[in-house]
């Protein structure tokens, strides 16, 4: 078992910082590699794009779990507890 999976099981909530984190370093090692190839692209401006990439993963990241929870908790718990109510 894998430390992501071990959070996520004992947890139960959603695997987004880890995910976001794998993102971030993914593509932070892609554009590095592909430094080689940038043309005439300034080194400042290729930096400050892969750094707007992988902030923008990690927080797009970081909102999908936010989302998941809230609905987790405002849709799906009151759901259950409604059913649970009416089958009393």
């Amino acid at each position: 078992m894998t430390t992501v999976q071990a959070h996520a099981e004992s947890e139960g909530e959603p695997i987004c910082c880890p995910v976001g984190l794998a993102g971030f370093f993914a593509i932070v090692a892609h554009r590095l590699y592909k430094m080689k190839t940038r043309g005439d692209t300034k080194m400042s401006v290729h930096l400050i794009h892969m750094r707007v990439a992988a902030q923008g993963f990690v927080v797009g990241s970081m909102t999908l779990g936010v989302l998941y929870t809230m609905y987790r908790d405002y849709v799906v718990k009151p759901r259950e507890a409604q059913k649970a109510l009416e089958s009393k």
